[in-house]
C-alpha cells in the first residue's frame, strides 16, 4: 500500500502475519482472526505460537547476546542501526498508523500522533546508546582504581498490551536495544500486527538476526511461560497489577529473572479554583477521553475544589458533549471504538454499577450505535465518594469521577487514597500549591496545568502497585544493565603471607 487513500477503509481480506525467529519469518498451523472492533470485519490473522516457538526464539536471542554480534558492538555503531529504524518508520508511518487502527480501534489521527512519538523514541534510544556509560573511583588511594562498569543484563522477554500496541513496543524497544540485550516479544494477540512490521523494519535498518524475535499468541500461554522461563534473564511487562502480581511469583519461582513492570493507575486530576477552568476543563476531557480512555495514565479521578466545582462539571461536561465519537478511519474522529468486546461490556458495567451506587451522572453514560462496532460516550459521573467502585477500580474507559476539596491537604489525601500511583496532574496559577501537590503526591509522572505532555527523553513508571522500575530515557536504557564494580591494584602487592 503506498497511498493514504488504500488507508481509509478495511481490508478486502485480512492480512496474514508469521512469527519472527532469528531472522526469519515462521508459518503459523493455527491463527488467532481478528475483527476490526471499529468495523466489525476480519482484518488480520496471526499465528497461535506455541511453548517450542517460545523456546526457539529464546535459544536464537541466547545465541546472538552470547557471541556478542550486538552487545559487543560500540554504541556509535548500535546508534546508527535505531537510527536507520527512526528514517525508516517515517516512510511507513501511513501503514503503520492503518494497521494500528484497524486492530485497536483508535482513531487513525492519533494513532499517526503515535507512531511520529514512536519515530522520537528511537532517535532518542540512538543517542543514548552513545552515552551510556559506568563511573570510576580514583579516591581508594594511590595504589586502587575503581571503575564501575554497566553490561547489559542479557535476553529480556518483553509483554506489551493492546491499548496501545506500537507505542509501549517503541517506549522499550530502542532503548533495551541501546543497551545491548537481545529479546523476545509478545504482543497482545489482539493487536500484534505493527509489533510484526517492527521486525521488517530492524532487519531492513541492519539490526543482526536473533536480536530481536516475535512471539504471538495467548497471555495464559505464552506469556506464562516468559514468565517462568529460565533463560530469559529479566521480563518487562505492561499490564494489570494483577497480571504484573503473577508475573512476581513466576519469575520468583524460575530463576529470580529481574522485572520492569507498568501496571494499573487511577489517576487523579487536581483542579484548583485560581487556576484556568477553560484550560482545565479541555485537559480533563482529554485526558479521560484519550484512546477511549483506554489509557494506564488517563485522569480518571477528578479532584476539584468544592468553590468551583459545579461551574467546573458545567464546563467539563460541555467539552466531553462535542468529542467526535466515530469510525476511527475518519480523520475527524477524536475517540474510536472500544478494542475488545470484553473490556466493552467491563466499561459498561461500570457504569450501571456508579447509577447503582448513587453518582451523579452528568453526561454520557450509554453505548453509541453507528451501525458497526462497539462505541461508548464519555462520561462524567458527579458526587463521587471514595468508597464507591468507580472511584477505586481502574475502569481502563471513558469514565470520570468527580469529588470534592476544600484545602490542599484534603487534595493531596484524596490524591493518594489509592493502591496505585501511576500518574497525576494539578491545574493551578499559584506556584506554591503547584509545587507542594507535585511533591507531596505519590506518582511516577507528574503533569502541572497539562495533561500526558513530554517526550521518550523523560522515565516512564509508577509508584505502589503501579509497577518497578523506569522505562525511557537513559533511565530506561539503565533498566536493562547490571553494574559491575571492578578493582584495579597499581603497583606491587603487599604480601598477606610474610
Amino acid at each position: 500500500m503506498d497511498q493514504l487513500n488504500n488507508f481509509l477503509s478495511p481490508p478486502a481480506a485480512p492480512r496474514d502475519f508469521g512469527f519472527f525467529v532469528d531472522g526469519k519469518w515462521q508459518s503459523g498451523h493455527d491463527f488467532f482472526v481478528r475483527h476490526s472492533p471499529g468495523h466489525g470485519v476480519a482484518v488480520t490473522r496471526t499465528a497461535k505460537c506455541s511453548v517450542d516457538d517460545l523456546n526457539a526464539a529464546v535459544a536464537a536471542a541466547r545465541r546472538a547476546f552470547e557471541d556478542r554480534r550486538w552487545s559487543g558492538l560500540p554504541g556509535g555503531s548500535r546508534a546508527s542501526v535505531l537510527l536507520r529504524v527512526a528514517e525508516i518508520l517515517r516512510t511507513r508511518r501511513d501503514e503503520l498508523a492503518y494497521w494500528e487502527t484497524l486492530e485497536n480501534g483508535k482513531p487513525i489521527a492519533q494513532a499517526r500522533g503515535e507512531i511520529d512519538h514512536c519515530i522520537a523514541c528511537f532517535e532518542v534510544g540512538a543517542g543514548a546508546a552513545r552515552l551510556l556509560h559506568g563511573d570510576s573511583f580514583n579516591s581508594l588511594g594511590d595504589g586502587l582504581f575503581g571503575m564501575v562498569l554497566r553490561e547489559p543484563i542479557g535476553v529480556v522477554g518483553l509483554i506489551t498490551p493492546w491499548n496501545f500496541p506500537f507505542l509501549i513496543l517503541c517506549e522499550r524497544v530502542p532503548f533495551i536495544l541501546a543497551s545491548g540485550c537481545t529479546m523476545v516479544v509478545k504482543p497482545s494477540e489482539v493487536t500484534s500486527a505493527t509489533t510484526l512490521i517492527l521486525a521488517e523494519v530492524l532487519a531492513e535498518a541492519g539490526l543482526p538476526d536473533g536480536v530481536y524475535n516475535v512471539i504471538t499468541g495467548s497471555g495464559r500461554t505464552i506469556g506464562q511461560a516468559m514468565s517462568e522461563h529460565p533463560d530469559i534473564d529479566m521480563l518487562s511487562f505492561t499490564g494489570s497489577t494483577a497480571v504484573g502480581r503473577s508475573c512476581v511469583h513466576a519469575a520468583a519461582d524460575s530463576n529470580f529473572k529481574k522485572l520492569g513492570l507498568e501496571l494499573g493507575g487511577k489517576n487523579p486530576i487536581i483542579v484548583f479554583a485560581d487556576s484556568d477552568l477553560e484550560d482545565a476543563a479541555d485537559g480533563a476531557a482529554f485526558g479521560i477521553s484519550f484512546n477511549t480512555g483506554q489509557c494506564c495514565v488517563s485522569s480518571s479521578r477528578l479532584i476539584v475544589e468544592r468553590s468551583v466545582a459545579r461551574e467546573f462539571e458545567a464546563l467539563l461536561a460541555e467539552k466531553m458533549k462535542r468529542i467526535r465519537v466515530g469510525d476511527p478511519l475518519d480523520e475527524t474522529t477524536q475517540v474510536g471504538a472500544i478494542t475488545t468486546e470484553a473490556q466493552n461490556t467491563t466499561i459498561l458495567d461500570y457504569i450501571a454499577k456508579g447509577k447503582t451506587e448513587g453518582a451523579e451522572l452528568v453526561t454520557g453514560g450509554t453505548a453509541i450505535d453507528l451501525g458497526r462496532g462497539q462505541y461508548i460516550a464519555p462520561t462524567l459521573f458527579s458526587g463521587v465518594s471514595r468508597e464507591m467502585a468507580i472511584a477505586r477500580d481502574e475502569i481502563f474507559g471513558p469514565v470520570l469521577c468527580s469529588m470534592t476539596f476544600d484545602t490542599v491537604e484534603q487534595a493531596v489525601e484524596l490524591a493518594n487514597d489509592t493502591v496505585y500511583g501511576l500518574a497525576a496532574s494539578v491545574w493551578t496559577k499559584n506556584i506554591d500549591k503547584a509545587l507542594t501537590v507535585t511533591r507531596r503526591v505519590r506518582a511516577g509522572r507528574f503533569w502541572v496545568n497539562t495533561m500526558m505532555a513530554g517526550g521518550p527523553e523523560m522515565p516512564l513508571g509508577g509508584f505502589k502497585q503501579s509497577g518497578w522500575g523506569r522505562e525511557a530515557g537513559m533511565y530506561g536504557v539503565e533498566e536493562y544493565t547490571q553494574v559491575k564494580s571492578v578493582h584495579v591494584e597499581i603497583g606491587k602487592r603487599t604480601h598477606w603471607i610474610s
